[in-house]
This record gives C-alpha cells, sequence and structure tokens, in this order.
C-alpha cells in the first residue's frame, strides 16, 4: 500500500504552555501528524507558531542533544574545549573522553565525562545566555511583538505568569528541558538539564552519532584544543501562513513596495515604518528568492507533482524574468497557454506555495506547518489533501495542520483505519496510503482554554464530538423545516 518508505524516527518532543495568549493550558507532544482543531481565537496558530519558534531558537527539535541550539556558532567547540581544560582530572581521562569524541559511529553521552566535569558542565551551560536570549528574540520575532508579556492571558485586571516547557524524550530516556517563565516583573529560564544524582539523566546525549571533531590534549598548559567540528545538519522548518493565497497573487506588489521603502528617501517619508510577522517575513523571503531545483529530492518531487495532478489539475511553473524576480504562472491540463496566479482560482494560488516548497525546499526529516491546508478547496480536494499530507508523513516530514475541515478529519479517520487494516496484513483497494494510529496527533482547542486530545475511535475517527452535534442540528432543523413545508402543501390543498 505504501510506496514510499516508512516514516523516520525521531525523539518525543512535548511541549506545555500556561497562560499562553487564549491558551490557559496544553500540553501537546507533536506526532509525525499534529492536527489542531478547534473554534477560531482558541489559539491554534499561537501554538503553531510557538513551534516555528521553538524550532528555530533551539536549532531544530528532533536533536536529541542539549548542545544543539548552539551548533551554528563555534560555542560548541568552545564549550567542550573549556569543559576539559585546567581540571584535575588525570590526562589519561581526560584523553579517553577526546578518544571518545572522535567516534563518529556512537553519540557522546554524559556518561562519558567523570563527576567532576559533570558538574562543571552544569555550570557553564547555566552561566551562558544563549538559550534565554534566542528563545526570547526568536519568540517576539515570530509573534511580531515588543515584549513577551503581550503573550501573556489576562484574567480580569491580572496578568498570569506565561509558562513554556519543552521536553524532549526518546522511549524512557529524558534528554533535555527548558522551561520559560516570564511575568510583568521578570524572565526566567530554567535549563534543568540533568541531575548528576539521578540515574535517569546518565545516558543523555549530549552529541548524536554522525559529528565528529578532532581533540587534542596539549601538553605545555594541560589545555584541551578542539577543532574541525562537524555537527550533523539541522532540519529546517517551514511555514506556510493562512494568508498565501493573497501573497501568492500580490508578492511582486509586495515585494516593489518593500524596496522603495528601503531607500533613504523611503525611509523619511513613513514616520513608523509597519512590521510583520517573522513567519510572514520567512515566508515571503522564500517566495522571493525561490529557486527551481534547488534542493533536489526525489521524493518531494513526487509528491509536488501528485499535488498538482490530483487536486491542482495543472502544473505550477517558474517563468524566467530580465529581472530574474521569480514569475509564478499555473498551466491547467489540456491547455498549452500559462495563466498568472492573480488570474487564478484562489484553490491554486492557496496550493502553489505547497507546490514550490516540496519541489525545492522540503526535505524528509524537515517540519512543515500548514494553517488551513483545505482553505478555498471542495470537499473532495479537501480529502485528496489528507492523503497527501499521509504522504508526506510516509515520508519522513514532520506535519502540523490547524484545520477547520471535517471532510480532512474524517479522512484521515479512514487513513488510520486504513493503518489498522493493514498492521493485520489486509490491504485496502481505495486508499493508496494509510498512517498509524501512534503517529497522529488530534488535539482540540476550546473556548476555555483547555486543549485536550482526542483519542482515535473506530466509530467516530478523530473527528470532535462538536462536529458531530452541528451535524446532527443541522439534520435536526432540516426534517423540522421539511416537515413543516409538507404541513403548508397539506393546508394549501385543503383550502
Amino acid at each position: 500500500m505504501s510506496e514510499i518508505k516508512d516514516i523516520q524516527q525521531h525523539p518525543k518532543v512535548e511541549i506545555a504552555v500556561e497562560n499562553f495568549g487564549p491558551i490557559a493550558e496544553a500540553s501537546i507532544d507533536l506526532r509525525p501528524l499534529t492536527v489542531f482543531i478547534g473554534p477560531s481565537n482558541t489559539g491554534k496558530t499561537y501554538f503553531a507558531t510557538l513551534v516555528y519558534a521553538l524550532h528555530g531558537a533551539f536549532n531544530d527539535l528532533s536533536h536529541s542533544s542539549i548542545l544543539s541550539p548552539l551548533v551554528e556558532s563555534e560555542t560548541v567547540v568552545d564549550i567542550l574545549s573549556e569543559l576539559l581544560t585546567g581540571l584535575t582530572t588525570p590526562k589519561g581521562e581526560i584523553q579517553e573522553i577526546l578518544n571518545k569524541l572522535n567516534i563518529v559511529e556512537r553519540p557522546f553521552k554524559l556518561s562519558d565525562l567523570s563527576k567532576e566535569i559533570r558538574q562543571k558542565l552544569g555550570t557553564i551551560t547555566k552561566d551562558k545566555d544563549f538559550f534565554r536570549e534566542e528563545l526570547r528574540n526568536e519568540i517576539k520575532n515570530c509573534f511580531d511583538l515588543n515584549s513577551i508579556s503581550k503573550l501573556m492571558r489576562l484574567t480580569g485586571e491580572q496578568h498570569n505568569k506565561l509558562i513554556v516547557l519543552l521536553k524532549v524524550d526518546e522511549r524512557i530516556q529524558a534528554y533535555w528541558r527548558i522551561s520559560l517563565r516570564y511575568s510583568e516583573a521578570e524572565v526566567d529560564l530554567d535549563n534543568f538539564l540533568f541531575s548528576l544524582d539521578s540515574p535517569t539523566y546518565d545516558d543523555m546525549i549530549l552529541l548524536p552519532k554522525g559529528w565528529s571533531a578532532s581533540g587534542e590534549l596539549l601538553v605545555d598548559d594541560n589545555r584541551v584544543l578542539i577543532r574541525n567540528f562537524d555537527y550533523p545538519l539541522a532540519q529546517s522548518r517551514y511555514y506556510l501562513p493562512a494568508a498565501r493565497s493573497g501573497i501568492m497573487q500580490s508578492h511582486r506588489i509586495i515585494a516593489s513596495s518593500l524596496v522603495k521603502q528601503a531607500t533613504r528617501v523611503g525611509m523619511e517619508r513613513s514616520s513608523e515604518l509597519p512590521t510583520m510577522s517573522g513567519i510572514m517575513a520567512d515566508f515571503i523571503e522564500r517566495i522571493i528568492l525561490y529557486e527551481e531545483g534547488k534542493v533536489s529530492n526525489d521524493e518531494m518531487k513526487h509528491l509536488a507533482e501528485t499535488l498538482e495532478s490530483d487536486v491542482l489539475a495543472g502544473q505550477i511553473l517558474l517563468k524566467p524574468t530580465p529581472s530574474g524576480y521569480p514569475d509564478f504562472r499555473y498551466r491547467p491540463h489540456g491547455i498549452e497557454e500559462d495563466i498568472r496566479l492573480n488570474q487564478t482560482s484562489s484553490m491554486v494560488s492557496e496550493l502553489a506555495p505547497l507546490v514550490l516548497f516540496l519541489r525545492s525546499l522540503v526535505n524528509p526529516g524537515d517540519t512543515l506547518i500548514i494553517e488551513e491546508p483545505e482553505a478555498h478547496l471542495h470537499p473532495g480536494a479537501q480529502a485528496d489533501m489528507a492523503v497527501i499530507l499521509a504522504r508526506l508523513v510516509r515520508a519522513g516530514v514532520k506535519v502540523i495542520i490547524t484545520t477547520h475541515s471535517d471532510w480532512m478529519l474524517q479522512e484521515i479517520g479512514n487513513l488510520i483505519r486504513a493503518g489498522e487494516l493493514e498492521k493485520v496484513g489486509k490491504e485496502v483497494s481505495n486508499l493508496p496510503i494509510s498512517l498509524q494510529e501512534e503517529d497522529v496527533g488530534v488535539w482540540h482547542f476550546q473556548k476555555s482554554g483547555k486543549v485536550e486530545e482526542i483519542p482515535y475511535d473506530r466509530i467516530n475517527g478523530v473527528e470532535p464530538m462538536e462536529y458531530l452535534d452541528v451535524a446532527e442540528d443541522l439534520y435536526n432543523r432540516s426534517a423540522r423545516l421539511q416537515n413543516r413545508l409538507e404541513e403548508v402543501k397539506d393546508d394549501s390543498a385543503r383550502e
């Protein structure tokens, strides 16, 4: 049934918040397919934005390493060198540690260090301000805020303390945890990475396998030199915002306006320059700088082609221009003429960025967040979109969506049912792909501010009861109106 490879295995990532925007309380662990549903203004976009911010602040949420937030600079090399320099630990033990650093085939664990070195590591990481500043800046950037305090949930006249907790685990192994607590008076970032007296953290991974470093002990002054650091590339994050249709139809105008404002005259004429969220800026930048074939991944290209053929019934094309600025067109099947996106249906401009991202940006292991992938789609196309998302998940992409679509949820339930049959060796001919129950998490955001998981049910699938209630109310209303019309018809006939 599944022509694409199975889902990649990653550490479990759990994000918990309290008093975060409209969310009073939530504790969500990210699955290969994570779905946020619920009424408007209940925090779905808030939480999706937070995931994007955390991914950026900690340089990928899939690395089970407490040092992974620091890999984009020389900080990792500095920390390791500082950690092993000037210790009372015998040189033979330090050399043994350096030998383990050079083994690419195995991860480097906390248990590879002595108790003295572990204590020094705790002091070093606690004193570093990278975690706090990176997280604060990324959250403010993604939410387009001057202060994180704006995210605190209001209760009457009182501001509550905002709490964001990030945990990364694998099986029963806890790797690292970061807790941000924000009040009007202070910002407190707890990096409670490990407890020296707890065996739970003995095998906590400091650096995963696949990286390499050349370390040597300088005998003359008892210093350690670590160089040629090679860390596994962090996976990327992508966010398709709800406003993508309008952006795709007008991005040339947006870019032109930004360029004019960037001139000295433009700056002088603008007394107060408007700003946009980091998410929107990232999206627009990727569209403006888009290059065809920048990343070649056959699986993603195949999925882009499937989306074009099964849903769009046409191709998204990139036309060269003298200026080098991307000009995107749509060519329906069976027609030779290309159509500008601002002349196409909203469905085409809505799905065009997803096609483009899959064709040249997204790779297995990346995180792809999509707001309302069903927007502007016919109900049948919404069900097709659920299959596209399942294909992405089976290809190894971590997918997070916000949705109001009952049709998509119904199809996701069907894909899980197909996965149940697949487990017992039965195939379903009318579905080309399946999902496993454990790989899907559906989270219900509510007006009360509570977020609860909707567990899969073989009868109801993953739909919330409120959807069923709405369907029942509509049916009852229809039945009453029909009965009333029949009564009126009978009365008219008697007259």
